[in-house]
């Protein structure tokens, strides 16, 4: 696995949008920047990333846009302004043999996951999954963004679950409504793996597509363990199970080793089909299979890498990851 320079202070993090723009949320855009550059960080940002729309751009354009930060020798690593829904259709005009002559941390998060996904998959690029630019929106940071900031500059300490967890989206400072509680949905308590995964609602866009780099991956570290973790925005309970499914039948879950699911953001169902019993009919009871953890849509959440390596040790309610490069 390739893992990108780490940053530093006064390095520059280029900003591009390669889902949606930011124009509706520009006040919390400039005050993640802020909070950017108060780390210490100087920022550049492609000329799409303001833009309205469900699109910033058309897909090549978003393309050349990801492709000018990463040829660019001034710029230290490239950050995703935020998510959306039609990522996939600047996909095309993406090359990837630039990318890895020119490897720099991709961060993103949602609608992103496709790029990173195709980024670690094929390329063998370690890619930071849990965040975008417009993520960081407070004064001051919460841990969990200092945590980010931390693992950026390659402190990759031990990240803790969290007492309690924001149930609404919103901006600004996060209002801890709920308490946090990680669910084991059976007598494991410890996995250890290569890390990867993404927004469930995106990965299984991917399936059998060029951009499906899994099998790759897989053979590239044939005996190792993986570690799968999967961020469901809003795939009910029934399309979580047959996104799950098809996966599977792709060939995607050989040497599983353990499973994390984050909180639902919009969670439903039409049956009796529930999140847990979906995992529960896809793997068995052998594997760690963890519901309710802090990563996802909901905040506050832990920062993940794909392609690094993964132990996660669980303990009733509560649980930790340690990743390292390796």
């Amino acid at each position: 696995m390739n893992y990108p320079k780490f940053l530093k202070e006064n390095d520059t993090i280029g900003i591009c949008a390669p889902s949606s723009g930011v124009g509706e949320k520009l006040e919390s855009f400039d005050c993640s920047l802020d909070g950017l550059r108060r780390h210490g960080f100087r920022l550049y940002e492609t000329k799409s990333v303001r833009n309205s729309g469900d699109t910033s751009a058309d897909g090549q354009t978003r393309a050349e846009e990801l492709m000018e930060l990463f040829e660019n020798d001034a710029i230290d690593a490239v950050f995703c302004a935020s998510g959306g829904d039609f990522l996939m259709e600047m996909l095309p005009f993406v090359d990837l043999d630039v990318i890895r002559k020119h490897p720099k941390w991709l961060m993103g998060a949602s609608d992103p996951t496709s790029l990173l996904y195709w980024m670690t998959t094929k390329a063998d690029i370690a890619t930071f999954y849990g965040f975008n630019a417009g993520s960081f929106d407070q004064d001051p940071w919460h841990d969990s963004l200092e945590t980010a900031c931390d693992f950026w500059k390659g402190d990759w300490h031990l990240q803790q679950s969290f007492a309690r967890w924001q149930s609404e989206k919103r901006s600004g400072n996060y209002v801890f409504d709920q308490a946090a509680a990680w669910k084991v949905l059976n007598s494991k308590d410890h996995a250890k793996g290569r890390l990867i995964g993404g927004c469930i609602d995106v990965l299984r866009d991917l399936i059998g597509t060029k951009r499906d780099g899994t099998a790759d991956f897989l053979k590239r570290y044939d005996g190792e363990p993986i570690l799968w973790y999967f961020d469901d925005f809003s795939l009910s309970a029934e399309d979580f199970y047959r996104a799950l499914f098809q996966m599977r039948e792709a060939g995607w879950f050989k040497n599983v080793s353990g499973v994390l699911t984050g909180r639902v953001l919009f969670p439903g169902a039409s049956t009796a089909m529930t999140y847990e019993t979906a995992l529960k009919r896809i793997f068995g009871e052998d594997i760690l299979l963890v519901t309710e953890a802090d990563i996802g849509h909901t905040v506050p959440r832990m920062i993940l890498v794909n392609g690094a390596v993964c132990e996660v040790q669980t303990d009733g309610a509560k649980g930790n990851l340690q990743l390292q490069m390796a």
